[in-house]
């Protein structure tokens, strides 16, 4: 007998409140985000970027651009249902494509308060042969991307994804800023 393997069901997001996220978190946030333009990323290398928040994540809303993040431009995720895929949200704009994969990292890893994820082909070029990379190629925002970004991950705190980009992982705001000086520090 063959094995049928279904699509994966589209993300519903279910607004709880159509205003923006109030949360202290989200000063850390913005701030992280601006920083960006220091490290000489180029406009088209986009990124999401999300905060723990106890039960709740904080990340950027869709087609964002980090280096210019506002308050409005930032969603909060209050629960996720990988199983249904259903996702309940508070913020004007629908997440980022990515949240699925977010969520389910940082609830799977205690150490795990912050991702920096940063889609450029031209630094997953340049740093290949230095950092552990996903063994796949996968979707953006599916639960085999999530296992396979969690695997590697416990071979270090920054990552690429094959052939997409890099992802840093850590506690707070000020680590993954460390670790962007000493990867990306122009």
């Amino acid at each position: 007998m063959t094995e049928r393997i279904l699509p994966a069901p589209a993300l519903h997001t279910l607004f709880v409140s159509r205003e923006t996220s109030n949360c202290p978190l989200l000063s850390e946030m913005i701030t992280l985000g601006q920083s960006l333009q220091d490290f000489g990323l180029t406009d088209k290398e986009r990124g999401i970027l999300s905060l723990d928040y106890g039960k709740r994540l904080l990340i950027n809303a869709k087609n964002v651009d980090l280096k210019k993040i506002t308050q409005s431009d930032v969603v909060e995720i209050v629960d996720y249902d990988p199983l249904k895929n259903i996702m309940m949200v508070i913020g004007l704009n629908n997440p980022a494509l990515e949240t699925p994969v977010h969520w389910i990292i940082q609830k799977a890893r205690q150490d795990v308060n912050a991702i920096l994820q940063i889609n450029s082909t031209t630094l997953f070029e340049k740093l290949k042969h230095t950092l552990p990379t996903t063994e796949n190629d996968t979707k953006p925002g599916t639960l085999e991307r999530a296992k396979d970004i969690l695997r590697t991950l416990q071979k270090g705190k920054t990552i690429l994804i094959k052939n997409e980009g890099i992802v840093f992982v850590g506690m707070n705001r000020k680590q993954i800023h460390d670790t962007l000086r000493r990867y990306l520090e122009v």
